[in-house]
């Protein structure tokens, strides 16, 4: 997506927002740390106020806001919940949208300074992406555990952050653990990458439009099946939010 030279209010929010961020996110990482000993609900709360505070900064300082559609799509009981992946916005917003929710994680986010640290500590789901089909069972694991504890578990099915636009083979780890468990899958399309890109240091102030997709049943259905209908839904829905993105489907003709 092509944009205008950032102008100075844009690059000094940015750079505020990421002197915040550097200042606040390591002591309180240690004091998520020093909670490991509690047990895991209390954990997960400790995460909240940090998601709260950041949440503010990325409206406040950074000058972007969101907007959710389809709120009465979301199921009374924890799901899996297939989402769009551009950017760390999502990461941190979503908590605000779904409740009680745990992310999917590269077991190597871990080893990060502070943030992978106090990751470790929160009972969240983390994979060892190179372990094959280990790692597959890795996730069924922790996410029937995890749902069966009230937990909304949230999966990124392209694996990566993919530039608003565009987007990646779908994987079916996430349907595979709704296939198991029974659990609703819930597909979720946004557009985050307009405003903050992949490992952009400067983000440009609007408002994120988060859509929710009708719940997927996987009863009687096979991972693929989960997978491609939520694929479907969540590339159609990108068009639909973002249909300046992709100016060939404007302009190709109705069959």
């Amino acid at each position: 997506m092509s944009r205008q030279k950032p102008n100075l209010s844009i690059v000094l929010r940015s750079a505020l927002f990421m002197a915040l961020l550097l200042i606040i996110t390591p002591p309180y990482a240690l004091g998520v740390m020093l909670c490991f000993p509690l047990p895991h609900r209390w954990r997960r709360r400790t995460v909240v106020p940090w998601v709260v505070m950041a949440t503010w900064l990325i409206k406040h300082v950074l000058g972007i806001d969101y907007r959710a559609l389809g709120r009465e799509n979301i199921p009374d009981r924890p799901s899996v919940i297939l989402a769009k992946h551009q950017s760390a916005w999502e990461t941190i917003v979503l908590q605000m949208i779904f409740p009680w929710t745990l992310f999917v994680w590269k077991k190597e986010l871990k080893m990060l300074p502070f943030f992978g640290w106090a990751l470790a500590a929160t009972p969240m789901i983390s994979v060892d992406r190179g372990a094959g089909k280990a790692a597959l069972q890795q996730l069924v694991d922790q996410g029937r555990m995890r749902l069966g504890q009230g937990y909304w578990v949230i999966i990124f099915p392209e694996g990566t952050r993919t530039p608003v636009g565009s987007h990646r083979r779908y994987k079916v780890g996430g349907a595979h653990l709704a296939v198991e468990t029974g659990a609703p899958v819930v597909p979720v399309a946004l557009n985050s990458g307009e405003f903050w890109s992949r490992q952009a240091f400067i983000k440009y102030p609007g408002t994120v439009t988060v859509s929710i997709g009708p719940a997927i049943d996987p009863a009687g259905l096979t991972a693929d099946d989960v997978s491609s209908r939520a694929e479907a839904w969540m590339e159609a829905e990108m068009r639909r939010i973002c249909p300046h993105l992709y100016p060939d489907d404007v302009a190709r003709p109705a069959a």
